[in-house]
């Protein structure tokens, strides 16, 4: 074969071999997904997240389960017979603990140098009804709850015993919700300026008790003597308290006074109440 004859066939087999690599990207392209076109000027549509309630606003948390949320502001009375299992008090069970150990983790980072009869002074006075039901108040929470018609007559939205318990129902619903961190964040943002206040002076038995009853909506304790023996000059006294739905508990002592108190210790033991000496 002379120069040009073999020129022209390597040139003749390179356009055969060329056509063949076009056609088989031309193949493979027809089998890929056609991104679709986008007109021009058209808008992507965005799915809008519902807006945040006001108490939501006020606590600085935005719910996924808005359900969890629901159920945490739910009196009993607002279910109209349906039972307990949808209103906040398995959810308050659960916030108590959580608040207890929200509140002694900050204790224990703020105050390096306290002992533990100190911490629990403060623990004590940090997580009782009447500083929660305070904290209820800070946060407008009486407007957001979810009460029968009766309670609502009874002034449900300003009981103390009622804002206590859904202040500790409300950080169960952003525990469930958020995790243990979310719900840390709520209890240093309502209790970290209260933790920071001077503690309490001591408070002995029969105050706490009294403070403890009126937080769930009880009458003040009734005392009586129940015995007085020994000597006229050194006499023992045995007293009982007593509060409605709740059995007598004794106590004596070398006064009354000392008597009522042991008293009303008994009784806060057995409902395990801690006193400021315990």
């Amino acid at each position: 074969m002379n120069r040009k004859a073999e020129t022209a066939a390597v040139a003749t087999g390179g356009s055969v071999a060329a056509k063949r690599v076009a056609a088989s990207k031309e193949r493979a392209a027809s089998t890929r997904p056609r991104k679709a076109k986008s007109r021009k000027g058209a808008k992507s549509e965005k799915v809008k997240s519902p807006a945040a309630t006001p108490l939501e606003e006020t606590i600085g948390y935005r719910f996924s389960d808005a359900a969890l949320l629901d159920r945490a502001l739910t009196h009993i009375s607002a279910l109209k017979g349906q039972g307990r299992a949808g209103s906040y008090q398995r959810m308050e069970f659960l916030g108590d603990h959580v608040l207890g150990l929200a509140i002694s983790e900050m204790l224990f980072a703020a105050f390096p140098k306290a002992d533990e009869g100190e911490l629990s002074r403060r623990l004590a006075d940090l997580v009782r009804r009447e500083t929660c039901a305070e904290v209820a108040r800070a946060m407008e929470l009486g407007a957001a709850l979810r009460l029968g018609a009766s309670e609502v007559r009874a002034g449900g939205r300003s009981k103390a015993a009622i804002l206590a318990d859904v202040c500790e129902s409300l950080i169960g619903a952003v525990f469930l919700d958020g995790g243990y961190q979310a719900a840390k964040a709520f209890v240093e943002r309502f209790w970290a300026e209260r933790m920071r206040k001077p503690a309490r002076p001591l408070r002995d038995p029969k105050t706490v008790l009294q403070e403890w009853a009126q937080g769930r909506g009880l009458p003040t304790p009734a005392y009586r003597e129940v015995e007085r023996t020994g000597p006229h000059h050194d006499p023992v006294f045995r007293v009982a308290v007593t509060l409605p739905q709740r059995d007598a508990a004794e106590g004596k002592g070398r006064s009354k006074r000392a008597a009522e108190q042991a008293a009303a210790a008994a009784l806060l033991a057995r409902e395990g109440v801690q006193t400021d000496g315990g």
